[in-house]
């Protein structure tokens, strides 16, 4: 097959004849002369609004391969670079492998263990993504927290009840493994060649499930409502796990794929000695617009909005105060969902449907916080200063789970805060059990306070209304990635405390999302299966 990159063709409602009328036109060649066209990258340049563009990378064969790529030099041939699976190793497995965690990370060493014969048992404090989603849903509308099963915890991960996104900056094989198997197991095939792929939580359920019976398919086994509370440590070795219910299964290859919120184990990693270090991250709040806003401002008006869906947007200020302040987990036409883990703490996060048709964008707005600005060297003092914040959150909303709320202009000092700011407010809240009109004064560190004025102020200027009355701030985000790093091994990715033991995903400070979580479980997974046979 020919290769053309960085095709530019018109949005039109047709988009495979509009590519192959681009294909003919460019390269001088007649319809009948083209014959197979297989799109492998598809992106947006709206720096026009009144023509808008398809950028494409196009995989096509002709009657004519060979002059043509005599003819243009811009044309390659096309070579698609594939994974391929890791060899087994010689060294005898005495028990099975354990997978401590069952989001993206988790779920993805379990399929790829599975896939090559070794029989891993992943554990999950959580529930089944079909049990999660009524803990989830309950919470939502009665305010009673199920802290074992949450939209942090269970089946799938914090991404289950999210954008689905599966967009990421590694450069790595293994991603366009991950893609297959999503697709594999229920994802929509364009997420292979979408620059900006995502599933949506209605789809991501029905995914993680099938991922779920594929494993167990293949000799894994699932057990959920399952939490490990203790690591068992022999000699600088792995050597088990102890379950809340007191029971202990013994392995000597325990991939820990905790999820950013497992504070608990954070405790326990650090009561027994793992090596772990603090680490930056990000604090702020949700952000909603109506989803019109972002559409005219994205992409103008007309027919071409219709067919592009809803419009995103990604952003970013560098603050007089030295901090990064920008836009992250954007959301078009979603909601702002309640994502608490513990008693007594409200936490924000983003969440839209595979279509994208509800009334509001929403996006996180955050500033950077570092491990210098927490008093101590507690290697925890970051989740302590989370924690704090959700519990402010708390307490500002009405201390029943609502989450406090503030225009975007009296945050910024452009109009009173008052009791009847809610009755003013453009857009409606879509963040359940409920809101709660609040001063966001003394919430924050005043640097971030000052940070985020700024960067919406900033932020406005690119997209119109962004800071204005239309804008609507939920508080509080702090999820945003790990507090903290499991310190591994940069070859062997093992636990510099425990051999056997292999730090992985976004809890444990090496990933950040759906796709680098999901590519982190692969390569632990290949360590164990590169040294090991598979059991017998």
């Amino acid at each position: 097959m020919i290769r053309a990159n960085q095709l530019k063709v018109t949005v039109q409602k047709d988009r495979e004849k509009a590519i192959r009328q681009k294909l003919c036109k460019q390269y001088r060649m007649k319809p009948e002369q083209l014959k197979s066209v297989l799109l492998r990258k598809l992106s947006i340049d709206a720096r026009d609004k009144g023509e808008i563009k398809w950028v494409c990378n196009v995989d096509f064969t002709t009657d004519c391969d060979d002059q043509l790529l005599k003819k243009n030099k811009q044309l390659t041939e096309a070579v698609e670079n594939l994974y391929t699976l890791p060899t087994k190793g010689t060294v005898a497995l005495g028990r099975r492998p354990i997978i401590i965690g069952f989001g993206p990370a988790g779920m993805f060493a379990g399929l790829l263990l599975s896939e090559m014969g070794y029989a891993p048992i992943i554990l999950e404090r959580g529930e089944s993504v079909e049990e999660r989603t009524k803990s989830v849903t309950e919470f939502w509308e009665t305010g009673v927290l199920n802290a074992s099963s949450n939209v942090q915890f269970g089946e799938g991960g914090a991404g289950t009840f999210s954008d689905g996104k599966l967009t990421t900056r590694i450069k790595d094989i293994r991603c366009q493994k991950v893609l297959e198997y999503f697709v594999d197991c229920g994802a929509p095939e364009e997420i292979t060649y979408l620059n900006k792929p995502h599933i949506g939580t209605d789809v991501l359920k029905t995914v993680v499930r099938n991922i779920r019976n594929r494993i167990i398919a293949d000799g894994g086994e699932v057990r959920f409502n399952t939490q490990v509370t203790d690591l068992l440590v022999e000699k600088g070795q792995i050597s088990g796990v102890r379950l809340e219910n007191g029971d202990v299964l013994e392995s000597d290859q325990v991939i820990l794929a905790i999820g950013h919120s497992a504070r608990d184990t954070f405790e326990l990693l650090k009561e027994r000695q793992v090596d772990i270090s603090p680490k930056p991250f990000a604090v702020g709040v949700r952000i909603e617009h109506p989803q019109s806003i972002i559409d005219y401002a994205q992409y103008g008006e007309g027919e071409t909005q219709d067919l592009l869906g809803a419009a995103d947007y990604a952003l970013t200020y560098q603050a007089s105060n030295g901090r990064a302040v920008y836009t992250f987990c954007m959301c078009p036409g979603g909601s702002v969902v309640a994502a608490a883990s513990e008693t007594g703490q409200v936490v924000t996060n983003g969440m839209s449907e595979y279509a994208r048709d509800k009334a509001n964008a929403n996006s996180a707005v955050l500033v950077s916080v570092t491990p210098k600005d927490f008093a101590g060297d507690d290697p925890l003092a970051g989740m302590y200063f989370q924690r704090a914040l959700e519990e402010k959150a708390f307490e500002l909303g009405g201390s029943n789970y609502y989450a406090p709320v503030m225009r975007v202009v009296d945050f910024l000092g452009q109009s009173s805060c008052s009791d009847k700011a809610l009755n003013r407010m453009t857009v409606e809240p879509t963040y359940r059990p409920g809101v709660s009109s609040s001063d966001f004064s003394a919430l924050f560190p005043e640097f971030v306070t000052e940070a985020m004025r700024e960067g919406l102020i900033a932020f406005g200027k690119k997209i119109k209304g962004f800071d204005m009355d239309q804008g609507l701030l939920t508080a509080v985000e702090t999820r945003t990635s790990s507090p903290i790093r499991i310190v591994r091994d940069n070859e062997t990715l093992e636990s510099t405390s425990a051999t056997g033991l292999y730090p992985c995903g976004e809890g444990a400070g090496y990933a950040g999302g759906i796709i680098s979580s999901a590519v982190d479980g692969i390569k632990c997974a290949e360590r164990i299966i590169e040294k090991y046979q598979p059991l017998k």
